[in-house]
């Protein structure tokens, strides 16, 4: 079975699904790889008029795969450079896809897939719906995504949340700004379609004005940024912390720094 679906109806609507329900959605160098592909063929493909990314199962994403962090935490400085860049291409080419982006939020959305769900334009999520930045509980820190993260939350929030890297409702999502809607679980999939509906009633060439401007004055995704994030996350991951806690996640332990009683 693919871990990703993807399709395009008559209207226009590419929808693309993650597809690994029994890892909760985690993704890993395989599924980024294919992401890109997708996503970039759907940039350039003319009858595409909304992109929209959910996930099948009861989970969003739980961020990052188990099997990809055993590897990751073995890799040299170059190598984790290479793969953070692959996760970076990824998070530019949802955030500057030509037509709107909406992200649909089921269920838990960790790490990485915070990125995801700031990357696209509109994002609706269920009230059962759980977020966490959680890359500093093992020892790194969500550099990749943080510009988006940031666009969509403010530096404020993201203070909070980067460095506590503690869990968060949808409603509470909904209200620092990642969320645009928070709704009832069984209301998810009208709440989109209605959105869809919407934006299908306007101009297709407006539409993509209108983000071709945000982009432009907002400047998120800038080079200058996006090799800093990817130098970053490298170097933390070689890092003696950034290895310590990868260890101890995959030990399943408390790492070094967390305070013994």
């Amino acid at each position: 079975m693919s871990t990703l679906l993807h399709s395009l109806d008559h209207r226009g609507i590419a929808t693309l699904t993650l597809n690994r329900p029994e890892v909760h959605n985690a993704f890993d160098d395989a599924l980024i790889a294919e992401l890109n592909t997708v996503v970039a063929l759907y940039s350039l493909h003319p009858e595409v008029k909304v992109l929209v990314l959910r996930s099948a199962g009861k989970s969003f994403s739980a961020g990052a795969d188990l099997g990809w962090m055993q590897r990751m935490a073995s890799y040299s400085r170059e190598e984790n450079l290479k793969d953070a860049g692959e996760l970076e291409r990824l998070m530019a080419h949802i955030y500057n896809f030509p037509r709107p982006t909406i992200a649909v939020v089921q269920g838990a959305a960790y790490g990485g897939a915070v990125g995801l769900v700031s990357c696209c334009d509109i994002a609706v999520g269920s009230s059962k719906a759980t977020f966490s930045l959680s890359e500093a509980r093992l020892g790194l820190a969500p550099a990749v995504i943080s510009p988006y993260v940031i666009a969509a939350i403010g530096t404020r929030q993201a203070t909070r949340y980067f460095l506590t890297a503690e869990r968060f409702s949808a409603e509470r999502a909904e209200a620092i700004g990642l969320l645009h809607e928070c709704v009832e679980h069984d209301a998810l999939d009208d709440t989109v379609a209605s959105l869809i509906d919407t934006l299908l009633a306007n101009g297709p060439i407006a539409l993509m004005a209108c983000k071709a401007i945000i982009h432009k004055i907002s400047h998120a995704s800038s080079s200058d940024i996006r090799s800093y994030t990817t130098e970053l996350i490298a170097g933390l991951r070689t890092s003696a912390e950034g290895q310590e806690g990868l260890r101890a996640f995959l030990e399943k332990r408390a790492p070094s720094w967390q305070k013994k009683d």
